[in-house]
């Protein structure tokens, strides 16, 4: 073989060395597996279903919701039916995942729950649970101070009674629902054991819409007792009409919607008598009241006493500050105080006023001489701050 032979064949060798070198696929590493196209299939499961109240229940408080919840699939038929066969009104959920009682149980009664479920396994489940309710010890009604459709002043505070005393006062506020539109932040206060006041944290505005819901009916007031009957109540609230009655000037002045409208003279206590100083809210308008000291304590035939009729009063306290018509002290009215605590008008005037004015509305007196109003003298709640209506001791 000649010298360029041998050289051609070496030059080949090399050639062929330098494309393997180039390989994309290193000889040290293996080879990637491909990427899965698809999830892991989930594992399909039995349904389980959980019964609320559990089976064999008793005492159930019958205005607590009754429920069927499913885990690992989708409600199926669900029947409550009581012990004289009639069936309890409730209704699935949108996603299957259970279904919630719709209307009230009664008291002292059987029922009993029956479920079905199919689960992701494709398989049917069953479950059933009987159960009792409670048979309460006495039964408390509530009313309210709200009519309803009734329109009221920009201060109206929203007044609970229960017929008994509330140990669970927790339970019941709970169960207590204030809707104001537009929305107004308000808060409970518990005047003793039966009655607690719901007022919002300043003047309501004019033309709120308010709906009470008291839905008290089977839930647990404390200490076996529970509600009667739930109510609903709605009302708005109308123009702000504030009036201010000065000791020192013995005149009041109205204003609406922030709008003085109207002036007019006014007695008010006479010393020893002097009305209490403060915020006042319109309870009750009478047409033809007889003004009684005996109705607080001072009998009509002994010194001090009395027993007069008037044509007009609107009453703005529990102890009868009134703010009534009195023919009686017209020259004194504008000039100087001579009543036993009342504030003194002239029957037109009056009759405006209470033709003009409505539950709620904001009476201050200023000036009087007299003590300062106390809070719970009525529908005084803005005698209190916001924080001291808050904290205050029940």
């Amino acid at each position: 073989m000649t010298r360029v032979g041998v050289r051609l064949i070496l030059a080949a060798s090399v050639i062929g060395l330098t494309v393997a070198g180039c390989s994309s696929t290193p000889s040290s590493e293996p080879p990637k597996e491909p990427a899965s196209s698809s999830a892991p299939k989930p594992v399909a499961k039995p349904a389980v279903l959980t019964l609320s109240p559990a089976k064999d229940a008793k005492d159930v408080a019958p205005g607590e919701p009754v429920s069927v919840t499913v885990a690992d699939g989708k409600v199926g038929d669900v029947k409550l039916t009581g012990a004289d066969g009639k069936v309890v009104a409730g209704k699935a959920r949108a996603d299957g995942s259970g279904w919630d009682s719709a209307e009230p149980l009664g008291y002292n009664k059987a029922y009993t729950l029956t479920a079905t479920a199919t689960g992701s396994d494709g398989k049917p489940v069953n479950a059933e649970a009987s159960f009792s309710t409670v048979k309460p010890a006495r039964q408390l009604s509530v009313s309210v101070n709200l009519a309803e459709g009734e329109t009221v002043g920009v201060g109206m505070p929203l007044i609970f009674t229960f017929s008994g005393n509330v140990a669970d006062k927790a339970a019941a506020e709970k169960a207590l629902k204030v809707t104001a539109e537009p929305a107004a932040e308000g808060a409970f206060r518990w005047s003793g054991d039966k009655q607690v006041t719901w007022r919002p944290k300043d003047y309501w505005k004019s033309g709120t819409k308010i709906k009470i819901d008291a839905a008290v009916y089977g839930k647990a007031l404390g200490k076996g007792s529970y509600g009667r009957e739930d109510k609903t109540i709605t009302g708005a609230i109308g123009d702000k009409l504030v009036a201010v009655a000065d000791g020192q000037t013995h005149q009041m002045t109205v204003s609406i919607n922030d709008k003085e409208v109207k002036t007019m003279p006014t007695s008010m206590g006479k010393p020893g008598h002097n009305t209490p100083a403060g915020t006042y809210t319109v309870m009750q308008e009478h047409t033809g009241y007889t003004m009684n000291s005996a109705t607080y304590g001072v009998p009509e035939d002994s010194p001090g006493g009395y027993s007069t009729f008037v044509q007009y009063a609107v009453r703005l306290s529990y102890s009868g500050i009134f703010y009534h018509s009195a023919p009686w002290s017209v020259r004194q009215q504008g000039h100087s105080n001579v009543s036993h605590g009342c504030l003194n008008l002239s029957t037109d005037n009056t009759k405006w006023l209470m033709d003009t004015s409505k539950k709620g509305d904001i009476v201050t007196v200023q000036n009087s001489g007299g003590p300062k109003l106390e809070p719970t003298d009525g529908w005084s709640v803005w005698q209190l701050s916001w924080d001291e209506w808050r904290t205050a001791a029940n």
